[in-house]
């Protein structure tokens, strides 16, 4: 049987009447063909004119090549490397692959769903989300402006895929034992400037503290900064000790705003990051600051495209 080229197979897909079905299979399969070369040009391309990783000694020469990519030696120290030694993504193989899983990483899809569709094993998918997401999560801004809202959010605990518990096993994630916010509670403080740019911190186990606060907000607050959060002491005590303009809204007692003093902003980046992690089915604690990242990378709308999350990633810390 003579095979069909591809003008011929390209006029016939034009004249089939496809299916929603059909067209997420043939999405899927022209992402899976993918050219190993183009993963390794945008390595290179983010890596170009980087210095020794170890020393930092601009001085190299090229020296052979390794899985694909070009490898230097540093005159300074004498050891070689290549453009992902010292980034997340060093030691990671299946290049050809990176890029459709990265599309995966950019649509949300778990584990199981992003191997199936990068054709790799599970265990391997999960292995990439936590090199590629705490890579390009790096790309946070330095410091807030003007008005910013800061407010935290608690989530039970979870201990998700230890083989070892420091407790009693919970049935399908269970319930605090104690009532309110306790150290059963992991916290996530979030701080988002009117202008839209947002940091996250995961400050550990139990009600943030005016220590935690001074650790996390006091180096991205510039002194001409307007704080706004809720009515919690700890706000207070750092804002006074900081030297920071403070102000805060009753939310308990059913205040929600004053005018342009409010944190709205805050609480709706809350909320789409607890309905966005619905699909995970519960995150491990030690993960949690790695998929507020990833929500956020996601919400700046910045890193839109496989290529764009590759290179930011493979950058060194």
């Amino acid at each position: 049987m003579r095979s069909l080229q591809f003008d011929e197979l390209f006029a016939m897909l034009s004249a089939t009447q496809l299916s929603p079905t059909d067209l997420v299979r043939l999405r899927e399969w022209i992402a899976s063909v993918a050219d190993p070369t183009e993963c390794i040009a945008l390595i290179e391309a983010a890596a170009r004119g980087r210095p020794c990783p170890r020393c930092g000694c601009g001085h190299v020469h090229r020296c052979g090549q390794a899985s694909g990519l070009q490898r230097f030696r540093c005159l300074g120290c004498g050891r070689s490397y290549n453009a992902l030694t010292g980034t997340p993504l060093a030691r990671l193989r299946k290049k050809e692959c990176w890029l459709t899983y990265l599309q995966c990483i950019l649509e949300s899809r778990t584990v199981r769903d992003a191997a199936r569709v990068a054709g790799v094993h599970r265990t391997t998918s999960f292995r990439w989300r936590h090199r590629f997401v705490p890579g390009a999560m790096r790309d946070r801004p330095s410091t807030l402006s003007a008005i910013v809202e800061a407010d935290e959010t608690y989530r039970l605990e979870s201990q998700k895929g230890s083989r070892h518990l420091t407790r009693k096993a919970r049935k399908r994630g269970g319930a605090a034992r104690l009532r309110g916010i306790s150290r059963e509670h992991d916290c996530l403080l979030v701080a988002r400037d009117r202008n839209g740019q947002t940091l996250d911190f995961h400050t550990g186990r139990g009600q943030v503290t005016v220590s935690q606060l001074d650790c996390c907000l006091k180096p991205v607050l510039p002194a001409d900064v307007l704080l706004i959060s809720d009515g919690a002491v700890a706000y207070r005590h750092f804002a006074a000790q900081a030297g920071i303009t403070h102000e805060w809204v009753n939310v308990k007692a059913g205040i929600r705003a004053r005018g342009a003093i409010h944190i709205q902003n805050v609480n709706s980046w809350h909320s789409r990051f607890k309905s966005w992690l619905v699909r995970f089915r519960g995150v491990a604690s030690r993960y949690l600051i790695n998929y507020s990242g990833w929500q956020r990378v996601l919400d700046a709308r910045q890193l839109t495209t496989p290529a764009h999350l590759l290179g930011a990633a493979a950058q060194l810390g």
